[in-house]
């Protein structure tokens, strides 16, 4: 797609913790900063209405409404969310985007009912057994891509193949890589080490095009020496976890410090720049927006109690992903690597 071509988002509008009081202000924040957008809010048309009243004339034909009346609830089941909201804001949205009318959907609803109705509606590319969760992880040197992070508990050697197909494109154009380093994450780097699964999928990684580094232990991650982490969805979703609580636990003790006592305090207003910018550099809001990759569309996952600077980041990301073209360019990449 051409850099200038104007290109449509559905948004989820009702979906997350917040709904419409996030996710409106954050589609209108996006559409002022780029005039070849068109942004789908998806949701109850009284209540979305009367919140861009104001703006309706700024943006004209670049903002509409699609009513859908049902809302998926945060803790529905995904079964549930498919089998009885199928005029929910989140089917409406991913619907848009399989007839063509959008080329992204953005939500910030139950991940698993939008990972089991974006399967349903949009089935995956053609050589994906599995749509992964692949997000961003903040290094030294920028970022690495880490998949997958829950959608696939369980899975086989060709699936973190499949993986690590998915993420080498995804990783290629923001970071402008040609060849971005793909990792298999294992418990020692040395080619002995790791069970079957781990094995296995080296095996199918050596033999590929990918360019692939080898094993990689998980203090790799942050290192910037890896651009794609690949593993399964049991032990990614465990190291993003883990990465959310030691985050939380060094942000409290440093506050505790600082506000040990009045010299303390002093050295916090003295430091108080530096401190701003490690905030502002691992902010998960900075970062939000996990891609779902393998299925016929882009589809962004927004956390569920993004404020709208982030979720706008999770729209910033869609844009990026339906420019790039990722399930094209990941049914061609598969292609190449005779799958």
């Amino acid at each position: 797609m051409q850099p200038d071509q104007r290109l449509s988002i559905a948004i989820d509008a009702m979906g997350g913790d917040h709904g419409p009081s996030v996710t409106v202000p954050a589609a209108l924040s996006v559409l002022a900063e780029n005039p070849n957008i068109q942004i789908i809010l998806v949701g109850q048309q009284s209540l979305l209405s009367a919140l861009i009243a104001k703006r309706v004339s700024e943006f004209g034909d670049r903002l509409r409404i699609q009513h859908a009346e049902q809302v998926v609830a945060m803790d529905e089941r995904p079964q549930d969310a498919m089998r009885k909201k199928k005029d929910s804001s989140m089917r409406v949205a991913l619907n848009l985007l399989e007839s063509g009318d959008a080329m992204a959907c953005v939500s910030a609803g139950n991940t698993g009912a939008l990972m089991a109705t974006a399967r349903f509606v949009l089935r995956t590319i053609t050589g994906i057994d599995r749509p992964a969760i692949l997000s961003r992880i903040p290094t030294h040197h920028g970022y690495t891509h880490m998949l997958d992070l829950g959608a696939n508990a369980d899975c086989t050697p060709e699936h973190l193949f499949q993986f690590a197909v998915m993420g080498a494109v995804v990783a290629t154009d923001p970071q402008h890589l040609p060849k971005p380093r793909v990792g298999l994450l294992n418990i020692g780097s040395e080619d002995i080490k790791g069970n079957e699964l781990v094995q296995q999928a080296a095996k199918l990684l050596e033999q590929s095009t990918l360019n692939y580094i080898g094993f990689i232990e998980g203090n790799d991650i942050f290192s910037g020496n890896v651009d794609v982490v690949v593993t399964d969805g049991f032990t990614g979703n465990v190291a993003l976890k883990t990465m959310e609580g030691v985050a939380r636990m060094i942000s409290g003790a440093m506050k505790r410090e600082y506000t040990r006592n009045p010299l303390r305090r002093l050295g916090a207003l003295v430091s108080m720049p530096v401190l701003k910018a490690i905030k502002k550099r691992f902010d998960p809001g900075q970062h939000n927006g996990a891609s779902m990759v393998g299925l016929n569309g882009v589809v962004i996952k927004s956390h569920g109690s993004a404020d709208a600077e982030a979720f706008a980041n999770a729209i910033r990301v869609a844009i990026v992903e339906a420019r790039q073209g990722v399930p094209s360019q990941v049914s061609q990449l598969l292609q190449e690597q005779g799958q």
